[in-house]
C-alpha cells in the first residue's frame, strides 16, 4: 500500500515540475539521473555488478527502447492534459497487464468475470477520454498520449516480469536510468529552449520523481514483479487513482470534473474484478 500512496503521487509531482518551467524531456533526463544515483547505491550495497553480460545485452537494448518511448509519452502526455486526467489514465495499466498477461505469461488467464471487469474499467477510461474535450486543462491529444503510455507501461510489467528472472534487478533498472538520461537530455538541449527555475517547489517535485519514485519505487515494483504475475503486481495499483486524483486536488488544486470523478469509479470496480482472483501467489522462482 505505501508503494500504491507513493506511485500515485507521481502524476501531480510531474506537472507541479512542468508548471515551473523546464520541458518534459529536460525533467524526465534531471529525473532518471537521480534515480540512477538512487540505482548504483542498491548495486553498491548489494553487491552487484552493474555490467551486463553479452546475452543480456538484446533483451536490456529492448527494455531501453519501451522504457524511452513509454515515458517520453507519459511526460508529454502529462504536458498537455490534466494532472487529474493523467492519474487515471496512467493507472489503467493494471487492465493492459491483465490483457498481456492473459497472452504472455502462463497461468496468468482471463475469465467471464475479469472480461466484464475489463469492460467496465474501460468504460472508465472512456469517460475520460470524453470528458477531456471540455475539461479545463486537458485535452484528448494529452490523454491519447497519456494512455498509450499506459499500454507500454504494461508490457513493460510483462518485460521486467519475464527477463527479471535471469538478470538481476539492479542492472534493468540501471538500463532504463541511462538510456532516459542520454535520450531525453540530448533531446532536451536542442528540442527545449529557456533555462531551468530551481525553486523550492521545483526541487521536491523533482526529488519525489527521481529518488522516491525513479529509485525505491522502481526497485520495489522491480523486486514485485520478479517473484509474482505482473497483473498480482497491478492489483497493487487498483487504489492509486484515487491517491492521484486527491493529490491533484490538494497539492495542484485542480477542481476534479464529472469525468474524473466518474471515470476513478469505474476504473477501481472494473480493475478490481479484473485482478482481485485467487490464484497461486508465487509463480516465478528467484
Amino acid at each position: 500500500m505505501l508503494l500504491v500512496l507513493l506511485w500515485g503521487g507521481q502524476p501531480a509531482a510531474i506537472k507541479a515540475g512542468l508548471e515551473e518551467g523546464v520541458g518534459p524531456l529536460r525533467l524526465s533526463a534531471i529525473r532518471m539521473a537521480l534515480g540512477g544515483v538512487v540505482v548504483i547505491g542498491y548495486a553498491i550495497i548489494t553487491r552487484t555488478p552493474l555490467r551486463p553480460t553479452r546475452s543480456e545485452l538484446r533483451p536490456l537494448y529492448g527494455l531501453g527502447v519501451l522504457f524511452v518511448v513509454q515515458t517520453m509519452l507519459m511526460y508529454v502526455g502529462a504536458d498537455n492534459t490534466s494532472s487529474g486526467h493523467a492519474s487515471v489514465l496512467i493507472f489503467s495499466f493494471p487492465l493492459w497487464t491483465a490483457v498481456l498477461g492473459h497472452l504472455f505469461v502462463p497461468g496468468d488467464r482471463m475469465s467471464t468475470r475479469r472480461t466484464g471487469g475489463l469492460l467496465v474499467a474501460y468504460a472508465g477510461v472512456v469517460v475520460v477520454f470524453v470528458g477531456g474535450f471540455s475539461a479545463p486543462g486537458a485535452s484528448v491529444w494529452g490523454d491519447l498520449m497519456t494512455v498509450t503510455s499506459a499500454s507500454l507501461l504494461a508490457a513493460r510489467q510483462v518485460y521486467l516480469s519475464h527477463f527479471s528472472q535471469s538478470i538481476h534487478p539492479a542492472r534493468l533498472l540501471m538500463t532504463q536510468s541511462v538510456a532516459a538520461v542520454l535520450i531525453f537530455g540530448l533531446a532536451g538541449l536542442f528540442l527545449e529552449s529557456g533555462g531551468i527555475a530551481w525553486t523550492n517547489e521545483f526541487i521536491i517535485a523533482l526529488l519525489y520523481q527521481g529518488v522516491v519514485i525513479g529509485g525505491f519505487g522502481f526497485i520495489g515494483n522491480t523486486w514485485l514483479v520478479k517473484r509474482y504475475f505482473p497483473s498480482q503486481v497491478s492489483a497493487t495499483m487498483l487504489f492509486a487513482p484515487i491517491f492521484g486524483v486527491i493529490f491533484s486536488w490538494a497539492i495542484l488544486g485542480e477542481s476534479l470534473g464529472y469525468e474524473v470523478l466518474v471515470g476513478v469509479v469505474l476504473l477501481v470496480i472494473g480493475s478490481s474484478f479484473v485482478q482481485l482472483r485467487r490464484q497461486p501467489q508465487v509463480e516465478y522462482s528467484d
